[in-house]
């Protein structure tokens, strides 16, 4: 007989939504400080240039599970029938079949990619670590299920497990070889330990190969505009290693790639909670309809704001000792790379939330709109600065493209009623004021940003 998640009472709403907030974060805080100590080993173990290579890799694995994202995880969130079996099998039936047609194209652009970066190993390395795509395909979708019931200490746990499995592999086999490869055979065990462990150990409905016409087509509607939505989010999150690839070596991307994911930590938090924690809240409070709920959101919208420019400004101002303690010279200039990107993320902060309201009214089509605006002027602006004035311009036109999309994501929070004047001036003088100190205390190293 098939387990059920039973849901919890309504009014331990914002009790479930603090506990899972933390656990989320508290996996994530655990998750970068794994990935960063496994950083620290594998820098000195390997060469930058197979850190440039990686971060090719992830461009087009990346590019492609966006680009072909329909939106089955945040339907299951959001649905009225996300708890139905027949619906849940028709969505993980979705998720197999298009993790094998992902992988297949993975291996056709092998080749091209190769050709257009001028990196040759990327022709044997690409079809290798694509197939991790096949095995997440095969993910339980009680993943998604414990999220919408705000129930994910033990999902976090299981994510954590995974990834040292992963890290493990990888440092083990880049002590036995040196190699590149030791990255590649570690995204796969990553990708395996999670497929296994999440099945064996996430209660609630095991899946079967099944298809209900009508779940597919309410999973199709909502999903063309998040296939169209995360298109573009691709641009957002790897269209700077996209451009870069063609104005870096692969020796600077790699140095690139180690400055982006010390300034990123503070906002993939974030994205960790607020993706996962904000669709649910939404919804169950538009049904709980009260005040009290709606103050209690904006309160905890707040905090996440808070907490999260805290933190990037905190890593702007302690870049370059922190690089200068962690990394040896060959990485120096990621110092730069920190305070730069930590500043330009800055006024993403402040629109974290909005789209998940209308995710959690089945509006994806309004979400896709904004995305398409956001990603269309990073990456315009991105290329530009590029073009003029290197990985400086680059990242002040990233900067710039933030600020000039906010508004667009304000019209949207006040269609849904969540919209939040005093929280975004408030907090837009703050992050105003971190971009300013930030700059002022690190212009010395700046300067090398011109130079790459």
């Amino acid at each position: 007989m098939t387990s059920q998640i039973s849901k919890p009472a309504a009014s331990g709403l914002f009790r479930r939504a603090l506990r899972g907030s933390a656990f989320l974060a508290s996996g994530h805080v655990m998750g970068q400080v794994l990935r960063l100590g496994s950083n620290l080993i594998l820098t000195r173990l390997l060469f930058p240039e197979a850190f440039g290579m990686m971060a090719l890799v992830a461009v087009v694995i990346t590019g492609l599970g966006m680009f072909s994202d329909i939106g089955t995880s945040a339907a299951v969130m959001a649905s009225k029938r996300g708890d139905e079996p027949r619906f849940l099998d028709t969505a993980w039936t979705i998720s197999v079949g298009r993790g094998v047609l992902l992988w297949l194209i993975a291996c056709a652009l092998a080749w091209p990619a190769a050709l257009f970066y001028g990196a040759p190993d990327l022709a044997q390395i690409l079809p290798v670590a694509g197939f991790a795509m096949v095995i997440s395909g095969f993910n339980t979708n009680r993943i998604e299920t414990s999220i919408r019931h705000l129930m994910v200490g033990r999902m976090t746990l299981l994510d954590l497990a995974a990834q040292i499995v992963g890290i493990a592999t990888m440092v083990g086999l880049a002590l036995a070889t040196g190699s590149i490869w030791a990255l590649v055979w570690g995204g796969l065990a990553t990708a395996l330990a999670k497929l296994v462990l999440t099945h064996l150990y996430l209660p609630g409905h095991r899946n079967r190969f099944d298809w209900d016409p009508t779940a597919a087509g309410e999973l199709i509607r909502f999903g063309i505009w998040v296939f169209l939505s995360t298109a573009c989010s691709f641009m957002l999150a790897q269209g700077d290693k996209a451009i870069l690839g063609r104005y870096l070596s692969l020796e600077s991307l790699g140095v690139y790639n180690i400055g982006w994911f010390l300034a990123s930590a503070p906002l993939l938090l974030s994205h960790a909670v607020v993706g996962r924690v904000f669709i649910p809240l939404y919804r169950e409070v538009a049904a709980d309809g009260s005040a009290e709920a709606q103050r209690r959101l904006r309160r905890m919208r707040m905090g996440i704001t808070g907490v999260v420019m805290l933190l990037l400004g905190l890593v702007a101002l302690v870049a370059v000792p922190l690089v200068g303690l962690m990394y040896d010279a060959r990485y120096a200039a990621a110092a730069a790379i920190v305070v730069a990107i930590a500043c330009a993320q800055l006024p993403q902060v402040l629109v974290l939330t909005y789209d998940q309201a209308a995710l959690a009214a089945g509006d994806s089509r309004t979400v896709f709109l904004v995305t398409a605006l956001r990603a269309v002027a990073q990456t315009l602006l991105f290329l530009i600065g590029a073009e003029y004035a290197g990985l400086g311009g680059a990242l002040l036109g990233q900067a710039v493209a933030g600020v000039l999309c906010v508004p667009a994501s304000q019209i949207l929070a006040r269609r849904y009623g969540v919209l939040d004047l005093r929280h975004d001036m408030l907090f837009g003088a703050l992050g105003l004021a971190i971009t300013a100190l930030a700059l002022w205390h690190s212009s010395p190293v700046l300067a090398s940003l011109m130079q790459m």
